[in-house]
């Protein structure tokens, strides 16, 4: 396998972070991704949307390495990611927040930001400055924590990494619309503050458009559609039709 070297400096605003080229990627040779391109920049908030089962994991398995890609190419600030592993990935800058959101439910807070290389107040202060919930919460263990709290935790987990590319899947997952409507502007936050480039896979189609710049929508694993969250939002008969897998409409 071999490794990535990050650049020692933070992507310029507007530069291109991730670059998706011709795409196919699933499992046991089968492709669950077929021929998907797509890009994101420097503090962006980019939308993969669509059905269960379009391809939408899938996707950010294979940009973070937990997935085989079968063709096409995925660079991370300009240089290549084939045949680096997950863990290389992650130390060249990508976080990648799992559904079901990845923390351990017997360790504290506290506990979770010292799991790698510990952190340096600033960085812990930056954290919390996002996520000022868990502040009072650092000594209590994530299985006695709420479901938004554990998803706070999983975020902050992630941005414990400094990452350039932060990678959330399903962020909404089993949580009431309410606390998705607080946690998804800290979302569009990070982006802003620190110039993060942001994959979002969310099943809340208005409010993920709402804190993202563009989306890209899967249906059975082909992209049906792309554009601005704002044109999206304006046109609903495209956006169902492309949820729909109806790319004629």
């Amino acid at each position: 396998m071999s490794d990535v070297a990050r650049p020692t400096t933070p992507p310029a605003p507007g530069a291109t972070v991730l670059e998706i080229e011709d795409l196919s990627a699933g499992y046991d040779n089968i492709p669950v991704v077929r021929g998907l391109s797509m890009s994101v920049a420097a503090g962006e908030v980019v939308a993969l949307m669509g059905a269960n089962g379009a391809g939408k994991t899938t996707t950010l398995r294979a940009i973070s390495g937990l997935v085989k890609v079968m063709s096409g190419s995925i660079t991370l600030a300009g240089t290549s990611l084939a045949g680096v592993s997950p863990t290389a990935r992650a130390r060249a800058g990508i976080a990648h927040v799992p559904e079901g959101r990845g923390i351990f439910f017997g360790l504290t807070v506290s506990e979770h930001f010292r799991i790698g290389p510990r952190p340096s107040r600033d960085r812990l202060e930056e954290v919390f400055s996002h996520f000022p919930a868990l502040h009072p919460l650092q000594d209590r263990r994530a299985g006695l924590l709420s479901g938004g709290e554990q998803q706070m935790l999983a975020i902050a987990c992630a941005l414990i990494q400094s990452p350039d590319l932060l990678l959330l899947d399903e962020l909404s997952l089993g949580l009431a619309p309410v606390v998705v409507e607080r946690l998804l502007p800290i979302v569009r936050n990070i982006a802003d503050s620190r110039r993060t480039a942001v994959v979002l896979v969310e099943q809340h189609v208005r409010l993920g458009l709402e804190v993202a710049d563009r989306a890209y929508i899967l249906a059975h694993g082909d992209l049906t559609a792309s554009g601005s969250a704002a044109e999206l939002r304006a046109n609903t008969d495209r956006l169902v039709a492309s949820y729909l897998g109806e790319t004629g409409a």
